[in-house]
């Protein structure tokens, strides 16, 4: 291919021209949309649309001679592949929380130049902190133009998928309820109103759901409350008149999609608004003209803190999902001791239509990732029918999976042996799953901010020397975003909202990647439950993990030198648990596989 008429390249040099024409230095164009979503509607895809990456989070600046991706490790295998021959250059950064384009923007922008960047989709916090570093280097920032609609011809209109609702039992909590507990918080902070832009908290709160979003069951609105009503912004005719009415009931009346901007700019300067500033874009806080008070949204912390009614539907989702896997890796070790040809993609779609016959399925949470040897060292690897490998041989295979379920979200990594595995593969295996059982064992006070966690998860890979680039642990929603915060097992600078509260459900998932070799990836997911703590115990209340993921763990990989005995009994005693709660939901061959997979070591 002539790389200088490639799509990108072509794209590049158009968004170029149009710069020149606007007297605008660089674009910045993060991967971001009005609601600040992780994942993205097409209409919002722009970054990929312009650089070919397809990674779900990076960054692209596009200035007159230079272009520059910035990514985490987890992208950086991903994304040397897709932005070669682009003239798009990798700048690896930390995290997907880094903000060195920042500074790489005020590095390489002349004194008197201006940055363009679309407000409707940045930020305010990192609006906030792109304005003084841009200002200190003499560098003028426009967020008044989206450049991508003079350069993208056959740009995807938004999604238009109908709303419905999330009804009892799966939503034990009444909307009203929801609604008062939020106006409870707007009147401690002094609030008269509060605007929520962000699609899983909107979903939450009004107990709806939709499909706007690929593996999210969410959909595009903004929500404007006040003391006693509110109104959702949401797209003609996404809402029927059913839902319509029962909203009516609670004092949600609807308004077109692109009116929330305006009905901010009309609230009376007697008003106080609650926005929080890292959930809402320059975009929308630029309209207001009353008083704002800056917080957290009250539905985020809310939403974290399962009740005991949604775990109990969780525990139900986790137990038709394990018989799911059951039923995929029976077929699967089967259909490799025959011989046959299956690949990475075989993988996805049979696993895929095993969960599909389960109770409550919706649909997948996120892409599955199914990695064989070299590609499972890709942490976020997706086969494609383009590239994809074949498994056959000896190595590792990484599978993580997920699925939406009317109870509950679910997201699970495991590694199985194909053929012979080496000495090395077992270590590395055996010291993730060393620091998954560490992490799960763990006893802290309620309370302790989540990144405090992240060094057990760790520990045992340190003592190697062995690191990996992503954060040990991430919040899920209750059929809602696999990714939630506020809590985060991680590396990332604690704040107050991460404090670990009872209900939270959050991900244990350490690994080792070895690039152009194989990756291990061990995941299960665990809710913060009350511990059991001596008798006369006059300390803090104390939480511990309950692990609700139900599958069986290889212990082919495992090396046994390596293993204490109390870990050993850790493993027996899960194992014991998942045959114990799943053998009742399978038959047959995979009733046989689970009982073989889970006999003790």
């Amino acid at each position: 291919m002539d790389t200088r008429t490639s799509p990108i390249r072509l794209r590049i040099t158009h968004l170029r021209e149009v710069l020149a024409q606007r007297g605008v230095h660089a674009l910045l164009v993060p991967s971001a949309d009005p609601h600040l979503s992780e994942y993205l509607p097409e209409h919002w895809q722009g970054r990929q649309w312009l650089s070919g990456f397809t990674g779900s989070m990076a960054t692209l600046v596009v200035t007159a001679d230079r272009a520059a991706l910035f990514a985490d490790s987890r992208y950086w295998v991903q994304a040397e592949a897709e932005l070669a021959g682009t003239g798009i250059e990798l700048v690896k950064i930390p995290t997907g929380n880094s903000a060195a384009h920042v500074d790489w923007l005020a590095r390489e922008v002349p004194r008197g130049a201006t940055v363009a960047v679309d407000g409707q989709v940045l930020g305010l916090a990192a609006a906030k902190a792109l304005t003084t570093a841009l200002a200190a280097a003499g560098v003028l920032l426009r967020t008044d133009i989206d450049l991508l609609d003079a350069i993208w011809p056959d740009r995807p209109a938004p999604p238009a998928m109908p709303v419905y609702a999330h009804a009892a039992p799966h939503a034990p909590v009444p909307r009203a309820a929801k609604l008062a507990q939020v106006r409870q918080v707007m009147g401690a902070r002094g609030t008269t109103h509060h605007f929520i832009s962000t699609v899983d908290d909107v979903a939450w709160l009004t107990n709806l759901r939709g499909s706007d979003v690929s593996y999210n069951p969410v959909f595009l609105a903004h929500l404007l409350l006040d003391m006693t009503g509110g109104t959702l912004f949401v797209g003609a005719g996404k809402v029927n008149d059913a839902l319509r009415a029962q909203l009516a009931a609670d004092g949600v009346q609807l308004a077109a999609y692109d009116d929330a901007a305006a009905a901010l700019a009309a609230l009376d300067e007697s008003a106080t608004l609650l926005v929080d500033p890292r959930r809402v874009t320059l975009g929308f806080r630029e309209r207001v003209r009353c008083a704002v008070v800056e917080a957290i949204n009250p539905s985020t912390l809310l939403k974290s803190r399962k009740s005991a009614e949604e775990a109990a539907f969780v525990r139900e989702a986790m137990a038709e999902d394990g018989a799911a896997m059951c039923a995929f890796y029976a077929w699967f070790e089967a259909a490799m001791a025959r011989g046959e040809r299956i690949t990475e993609l075989t993988v996805d779609e049979k696993l895929s239509a095993e969960r599909a016959q389960r109770a409550g399925f919706v649909g997948l949470s996120f892409n599955t990732i199914a990695g064989f040897n070299a590609n499972g060292a890709m942490p976020h690897y997706r086969a494609t029918d383009e590239s994809h490998a074949v498994i056959s041989g000896d190595g590792l295979l990484l599978i993580d999976s997920g699925g939406q379920y009317l109870g509950g979200t679910t997201d699970i990594t495991r590694v199985w042996p194909i053929g012979t595995v080496s000495a090395a593969m077992k270590r590395d295996y055996t010291l993730v799953l060393k620091g998954t059982m560490n992490l799960s064992r763990a006893r802290f006070p309620r309370g302790t901010a989540s990144p405090m966690l992240d060094s057990l998860a760790r520990a045992p890979l340190w003592a190697e020397g062995i690191e990996f680039g992503h954060g040990t642990g991430h919040g899920v929603g209750y059929f809602l975003n696999v990714h939630e915060g506020p809590q985060s097992i991680s590396k990332a600078i604690p704040n107050e909202h991460m404090a670990m509260e009872p209900g939270m459900i959050t991900s244990i998932e350490p690994g080792v990647y070895r690039s152009g070799q194989w990756g291990v990836r061990i995941e299960n997911l665990v809710l913060n439950v009350p511990a059991n703590t001596p008798e006369g115990n006059t300390f803090d209340e104390f939480l511990e993990f309950e692990t609700l993921t139900l599958c069986p763990i290889d212990t082919r990989c495992i090396d046994m030198a390596l293993m204490r005995v109390d870990e050993r009994g850790w493993l027996n005693a899960y194992h014991a648990t998942v045959r114990e709660r799943l053998a009742p939901r399978v038959a047959d061959a995979a009733l046989a596989w689970l009982i073989e997979r889970t006999q003790p070591i």
